[in-house]
């Protein structure tokens, strides 16, 4: 069987050897091929043919149609999202494809990959109970490379478009009421009070307050910078950038909350420091020294809860709670959002929109109270038929109610 610049050749049972003849090269002048071998009918390697030879008058590379989907995202973890990622996405990346995507669609070659293959790969994460959030995450991902694939000419069409992705329901924010939280600030012991009071407060992220440094706080002003985060990688600490560039802020501290990291700062000032970098000053240590692991400390928080009768909420609900503490105070939402490090005020009334009840009605009340002090004016009303009466230029006042 042969066709034009390109030909299939039996090599065996259900076994095809597909050439395509590429041009000659620049430096050479020598011809250039590719060969490929099919296993399986001769329609699926004229098939293969026909893909080849569409990618090449097309203007594309040839090579989407010679690497497996395998070889490719090796390639794109590497050159392409490792350069970008922190070391802690980069790792959740590489992990989402190894465990759900590789083992469905790996061997197939990148450009016979159909969306029907990527819905039915997301269909066995479904079965296997994993969450909608994990099915979305792991399609973000393996969108992105598909992407990159088509940026560098390896694909025409996405196929990862139009699939169908599992609903993601909003989990229920739980938090800690005004009086919890005093409950559990009263039950802190000095050894985990600074680290617990400054979560509570501030409501920065566990990877933001245990990166904290003596230096980055304000003792005069009374404020405390967030200018990196503190990351465990293959083992290994490292302090990384901040989230965004606008988790870059200064935020504000309690005068309580002061008093007490200058405690500890006597304390600290004390000890033999810390061992971990050589004199970085991190204001949140082990005892030994060595940076606090977030998961570590989030157990001690559930001991805590546990034996004092909180709700047991997640260490990371402590950011939460100090949103929903400062929007129920009646702290603007803009000053939220930039204590909280959010892009503006709307996606952070969208995260606590549970809020908006109660801030409205409060709202409503405190407007009226600046209208009318003592009581509301009544609108009265009349039929089509009854005489309107005249027109007053003062509201009427509601008429007291008489007992029978």
């Amino acid at each position: 069987m042969a066709r034009k610049t390109g030909q299939i050749v039996g090599r065996g049972p259900r076994r095809w050897l597909v050439r395509v003849f590429l041009g000659r090269d620049h430096e050479t002048h020598r011809r250039r091929y590719l060969s490929h071998t099919v296993h399986g009918p001769v329609r699926q390697a004229q098939s293969y043919l026909n893909k080849v030879l569409r990618e090449r008058d097309l203007g594309r590379t040839v090579e989407g149609v010679t690497i497996t989907l395998d070889e490719f995202v090796t390639r794109w973890l590497d050159t392409a999202a490792k350069p970008k990622l922190r070391d802690k996405s980069y790792e959740s990346y590489e992990s989402l494809l190894r465990r759900y995507i590789r083992p469905v669609l790996g061997e197939r070659i990148l450009s016979a990959v159909t969306p029907l293959d990527v819905q039915d790969a997301y269909q066995r994460m479904i079965d296997r109970g994993l969450s909608a959030r994990t099915v979305r995450y792991t399609h973000s991902v393996l969108r992105s490379a598909m992407r990159q694939a088509i940026r560098w000419q390896l694909l025409a069409q996405d196929p990862t478009d139009g699939a169908q992705l599992p609903r993601l329901r909003r989990r229920e924010m739980r938090v800690l009421s005004a009086e919890q939280s005093r409950a559990f600030l009263a039950a802190l012991k000095t050894n985990d009070g600074p680290v617990f009071a400054v979560a509570l407060t501030t409501g920065m992220r566990p990877s933001e307050y245990l990166a904290l440094k003596w230096q980055d706080i304000d003792w005069d002003r009374g404020t405390v910078s967030v200018v990196r985060t503190l990351e465990r990688a293959a083992g290994l600490w490292r302090f990384a950038e901040t989230k965004r560039a606008r988790s870059r802020r200064i935020i504000k501290l309690q005068d309580w909350v002061l008093e007490t990291l200058k405690d500890l700062e006597a304390i600290t000032t004390r000890r033999s420091g810390c061992s971990w970098p050589d004199n970085s000053e991190m204001v949140f240590t082990s005892p030994a020294g060595r940076p606090i692991y977030s998961d570590k400390l989030a157990k001690g928080f559930k001991a805590i809860l546990g034996h004092n009768g909180l709700p047991m909420i997640r260490l990371y609900d402590l950011r939460h709670t100090a949103a929903t503490l400062a929007l129920s105070a009646g702290v603007p939402p803009k000053v939220v959002a930039e204590q909280l490090g959010h892009a503006s005020a709307a996606f952070t009334l969208d995260v606590y929109s549970h809020l908006l009840p109660h801030m409205q009605s409060e709202a409503a009340e405190r407007v009226e109270a600046l209208l009318y002090p003592n009581s509301g004016p009544v609108m009265k009303t009349t039929s089509p038929n009854q005489k309107e009466p005249a027109r007053s230029s003062r509201l009427e006042k509601p008429a007291r109610a008489t007992s029978a």
